[in-house]
């Protein structure tokens, strides 16, 4: 399993591998998911490396709330109105690619399958 240094997310938030960045703050990165599922299809991240759900403390509780509210207001720049689906897989047996903490927004059809 890679460790930060090898993982692409952190990459991509610290700016050593290219992204299509839609939304960042000191916490928190957003970009164009590469395989897109839907019209819109974002990948949020924290900054911080959290493997997965599975890791996260108290102390992230925060920072996934932050996550959300990314979410939201993403949600509304995109022009999807309140029409959107967020989606955290938890390991690799649930579809989790990435061993990195992120959640997908997806939008811009009706979704009724999970991804």
């Amino acid at each position: 399993m890679p460790g930060v240094e090898d993982c692409v997310f952190c990459k991509i938030a610290s700016g050593k591998l290219p992204g299509d960045i839609v939304y960042q703050d000191e916490n928190v990165v957003a970009f164009k998911d590469i395989h897109p599922k839907a019209p819109v299809h974002i990948l949020i991240i924290p900054r911080k490396h959290i493997t997965s759900l599975v890791e996260i403390t108290d102390e992230d509780l925060p920072l996934v709330a932050q996550m959300i509210r990314v979410a939201n207001t993403i949600a509304r720049q995109q022009g999807t109105g309140n029409a959107y689906k967020l989606v955290i897989n938890t390991g690799g047996d649930a579809g989790q690619v990435v061993m990195h903490l992120h959640m997908h927004l997806l939008a811009g059809k009706k979704i009724s399958t999970p991804v």
